[in-house]
Parts: structure tokens; sequence; C-alpha cells
């Protein structure tokens, strides 16, 4: 065995041990509350569409042991795709018309820091999905999942940050030292910074002394300099330790500006929520749908520990249907090596499943790290 696959065999190991840290059994959820919504149940929330998706520890043992003796997940082949983001552009982004900016609005534009982190701007706002820049995404800084890939932009480099989206509380989206560098950024530059959580998440972002913290439930939203940012079920589940499974709430997010529609997925198994999704917000925002969507692509193997909450490639590509999004940028991969597939397969398996839904690569795309793309403003 070679020195890298030694090496690659003791960074699975270590992460198999975090996850043997954090696992426990899945227990059925009870009730819910007399006049709660469904999702509700005692002490947490549940899924719309099926009774729960984390697993017992019998089959996180399972899953451990199969990709030990099966030597899962390969070393990639290639790395993932690197690109310079454009700073001008991202710095430069202006004001909406009409908030007393001299020049006109450009248009939307995104970038893909790497996971599900996305800068988006649109709107007149800058808005960041799930942000992490740290090198581990776990509560260890010396043990965990490594960044494969630093991230396409530093701290540094980042404009100043209207909105912060947060999807669900675990390590590789709820992100403390990012969140408390996005906070110090934003007091030492006298603006604010607005984090949107699904409910049951403020009192952790409260108590690292984030002021500016909004909680919403699944169809609530909630209005930012003309932005609706629309709170939005999705199929998961939450922990941050042993003994909090399910108490704070998981979501996807729609954000309706008025040149640009567009959809975080965040992370989700496959449901009918998102048909759901855009039904019930197809009319918002003078109509049209969503123009954009941001579906995860990566973390679904093996099929039978992670179908319930990771979507495949083949389901991503029906979630962007069910969505009818114009376009799908592919996010949560490349980055940090959670499951059984290796790093580089995502888009292979995304084409393949395009290709076998009839979408062309303009459809549903994937970005290279610090890539910066433009996207055609909606028709007002």
């Amino acid at each position: 065995m070679t020195g890298n696959a030694v090496r690659h065999r003791l960074r699975r190991a270590a992460l198999f041990a975090l996850a043997g840290l954090l696992s426990a059994c899945a227990v059925a959820n009870p009730p819910a509350p007399s006049g709660a919504p469904p999702h509700h149940v005692d002490g947490g929330f549940r899924n719309n569409h099926i009774d729960k998706v984390d697993k017992p520890l019998a089959d996180l043992l399972r899953w451990q042991w199969e990709a030990w003796r099966d030597g899962h997940p390969r070393i990639p082949s290639r790395p993932t795709p690197l690109a310079r983001p454009d700073l001008d552009a991202i710095r430069g982004y202006a004001a909406p018309p009409g908030s007393g900016a001299a020049a006109p609005q450009p248009q939307p534009q995104l970038t893909w820091i790497g996971h599900a982190s996305m800068l988006v701007q649109a709107g007149g706002l800058s808005v960041l999905t799930d942000p992490i820049f740290s090198e581990r995404a776990s509560p260890l800084s010396w043990l965990g999942p490594r960044r494969a890939q630093p991230p396409g932009l530093s701290l540094e480099q980042l404009p100043p940050i209207d909105v912060v989206l947060i999807s669900h509380n675990h390590y590789d989206h709820l992100d403390r030292p990012s969140l408390l560098a996005l906070e110090q950024r934003s007091r030492e530059s006298g603006g604010r910074t607005r984090f949107l959580v699904p409910l049951g998440n403020g009192r952790l972002l409260r108590e690292m002394g984030l002021r500016d913290v909004v909680e919403l439930d699944w169809w609530q939203h909630v209005t930012v300099a003309g932005v609706e940012f629309h709170c939005t079920p999705v199929q998961h589940w939450s922990a941050r330790g042993l003994g909090d499974r399910n108490e704070a709430l998981w979501s996807g997010w729609a954000v309706l500006a008025p040149d640009l529609h567009w959809y975080f997925a965040g992370d989700t198994g496959y449901s009918p929520d998102f048909a759901e999704t855009r039904r019930r917000l197809a009319a918002r925002q003078g109509g049209g749908g969503f123009d954009l969507a941001l579906i995860p692509v990566g973390a679904y193997a093996p099929r039978w520990f992670m179908a319930s909450q990771h979507v495949d490639p083949v389901e991503a590509v029906q979630v962007h249907k069910d969505l009818g999004a114009r376009q799908s940028i592919g996010i949560h991969w490349g980055t940090f090596e959670l499951t059984d597939e290796p790093l580089d397969e995502p888009p292979h398996a995304l084409a393949h499943a395009r290709a076998a839904q009839g979408l062309g690569e303009d459809a549903f795309a994937l970005m290279a790290i610090g890539e910066t793309r433009r996207i055609a403003p909606r028709r007002r």
C-alpha cells in the first residue's frame, strides 16, 4: 500500500471515529403538540413525508465497516477545478435602483466558495449560504473531514455581507468560526449582517454573540430591502452532539428578488417538498418560478445509508425539474470527503443523469471553486 493510500485510510478512520462519537440511536418521533404544525413534535421536529432519516448506531457501524473493508472512498484521480474569482465584480456590486445609488444595478452573479457555501449577489444584496471557511467540517480542529481545496474566496476577500442563510446545524453547514468571523467583519465595518436560520437554531447563534438573528418556520418569510426570504421544507435531520437530535429545524431557502428568483436546497433527500415549494411560491414577486436553483449533487454513497437524507445526481436532476428551475448549479461536492463516492465522481454522475433525462449542460451545470458566474436577470 502506498503512502498516499495509508494516509487516505487514516483520514477515513478519523472520520469514522468522529461519526461514531456524534452518533445516537434513531427513534420514532412523538406526536405533534396540540394545535402545532404536523412537522412539530414533542421536543423538536420531523419531516413531512418520512418518519425519520437519521440512522441507528448499528447501521452507522455497518457503513463504517463496509467502507473500511472495501477501501471507500477511492482517492480522486483529479482535483476539484479551481478558478480565480472576479474580485472587481464582487466588490463593485451596486445597490438596487431607488436606493440612492447613482450607478445602475448590475446583473445578478454568484461565486462558489466550496461545498454548500455560495455568494449570491442579486436584488442589491450580497447573500452567503451555509458559510464554512474552516479547514475541517468538525467540532474539533484536529479531527474530522478536512478541506480538499481552499475556499474560493477568503473571508478577507468577501464584500460586505447583508444576509447569511443557514440550512441546518450540521458542522459542514453551520460553522461557528466562520459565523463569528462574519459577525466581527460586520461590526468592524459598521454594518449589520442578518443571519436567517430555521426554528431552534437561533439560540446557538445568539450564544455566539451574533446580533441580528431571525428564526423562521417552514413557509414563513422575512423581507430584507425588498427581497423575500422564504424558509421552505426539505427532507433531512439535525444534531450538534449526542443529546439534541432533531431539536432544531432544517430547511431550504427560496429567495425572491426583483431581478432573480433563486433557491438553495442546503442538505436534503428527495421528497415531494420541492414540487410543493414550486406550487406555493410560483406567483410571488411577479411570478415566473425560479431562475436559479442551488442543488446538492455529492455525499450520496452508499445509497442504502444516504438515500433518505442526501440526493444523488439522478434525484438532483429531478429536484431541478420539480422546482421548475430555468437553471441549476450543483453544490455540496468536491470539498469535504464525507461519504463513499470519490470527490471527483459527482461531475461524471451528473452528466449521465442529465443525458438520461434529456437535459443539456446549460440547464444543470457545475462551477469551479472560486468561479464567478453572471446570471441573466429576470424580466420584470
